[in-house]
This record gives structure tokens, C-alpha cells and sequence, in this order.
């Protein structure tokens, strides 16, 4: 047991302290661990999970790893995976902000996070292109998916309640199918 809480918090510890962007940029990292290298769980639960961290309070990598470690070794795995991943950047945080207290105003600053943000956002599209891959096919979850990206990227509506509605509305979709297919 000992020896998988490690695994957890040093896997989690490796992806928190080597991914820069937050937690949509870990997600693949996240995937590729935790399914591809360990098989701590599967691509489809691998995008349960992920649906689950987005519409749950919290940070999203955090919220992953909290429930792949919860999976793998029940609460002692959930702590050690989260804190894995937590502690990386809590830790360089500090640092930065003893460091640069003072230090926005200069131009390289500036020109380094620019810098960093540009990465980041290649970042964020490979993760959403792989998403979109392992994602269900069809009109109805391309129509939740535009609906979700106007009411939130265009209307600037409340992302949670618009995840209970997509939510609600794939339920529905299922149902009316599986009804269908019954009959």
C-alpha cells in the first residue's frame, strides 16, 4: 500500500511541478499517466472523471486527482495524489512571489509571461483536440457542444448551470434513444 501511495504522489508530484497552464494543460499528462502508463482507469472513465473534476468545485487537475487517487487507493490515495499535484505549485508560487514582489514593471517580466501564455494556449488545444477525439460522435453531442460554448463564450453564462443543462439534456437524449431502441 505504501508503495502505491508513493506511485500516486510522485506521479501526481511530477505532472504538477513539469505543466505549466493550469489544470486543462495537465489533463493530458493526467490521461496519459493515469490510463497509458499505469491503467489506473480507463479513456472512458478517464472522461467521466474529467466531466465530474469540470463540474465540481475546485481546480480541475486537482479535482482529477483527487478521484484517481480515491479510485486506486481509497481516501489515503486521494490525499497523496492531490497533494502531489498541489504542492509543485504552491511551493514555486511562494518562491515567485518573494522574488517578483516588485519586479511586473520590467519589461523581460512581461515578455516572459507573454512568452508563457502563448505555450500555454498550444497547451489547451492539444487538450481539447484530444477530448474532442475521445468524445462521442453525433448531432446531439455536437449540438451540446456549440449550445455550451455560445451560452458560455458568447452570452457569458454561469459555466456550472451550463453543465447541469448539458447534462439534463444528454440525459434526455439517452433516454428518448434508449426508449426508441425498446420499442
Amino acid at each position: 500500500m505504501k508503495k502505491e501511495l508513493w506511485l500516486l504522489f510522485s506521479t501526481f508530484f511530477k505532472i504538477g511541478a513539469f505543466t505549466f497552464g493550469g489544470g486543462y494543460a495537465m489533463l493530458p499528462l493526467i490521461s496519459k499517466e493515469a490510463v497509458d502508463k499505469y491503467g489506473w482507469t480507463s479513456e472512458e472513465e478517464m472522461l467521466e472523471i474529467v466531466a465530474i473534476a469540470e463540474a465540481t468545485p475546485g481546480p480541475i487537475a486537482i479535482n482529477s486527482a483527487t478521484f484517481i487517487g480515491n479510485k486506486v487507493a481509497g481516501i489515503a490515495g486521494a490525499m497523496c495524489a492531490t497533494l502531489g499535484v498541489v504542492l509543485p505549485a504552491f511551493t514555486i508560487i511562494s518562491i515567485i512571489a518573494v522574488l517578483l514582489s516588485n519586479s511586473y514593471e520590467l519589461a523581460i517580466i512581461n515578455y516572459a509571461f507573454f512568452g508563457i501564455r502563448a505555450g500555454v494556449l498550444a497547451i489547451l488545444f492539444k487538450a481539447l483536440k484530444n477530448m474532442f477525439k475521445k468524445s462521442p460522435k453525433g448531432i446531439i453531442p455536437y449540438i451540446i457542444m456549440i449550445g455550451a460554448f455560445i451560452s458560455v463564450g458568447i452570452f457569458k453564462l454561469n459555466a456550472f448551470i451550463t453543465l447541469i443543462v448539458c447534462a439534463l439534456v444528454g440525459l434526455v437524449a439517452f433516454l428518448v434513444k434508449n426508449k426508441e431502441v425498446q420499442q
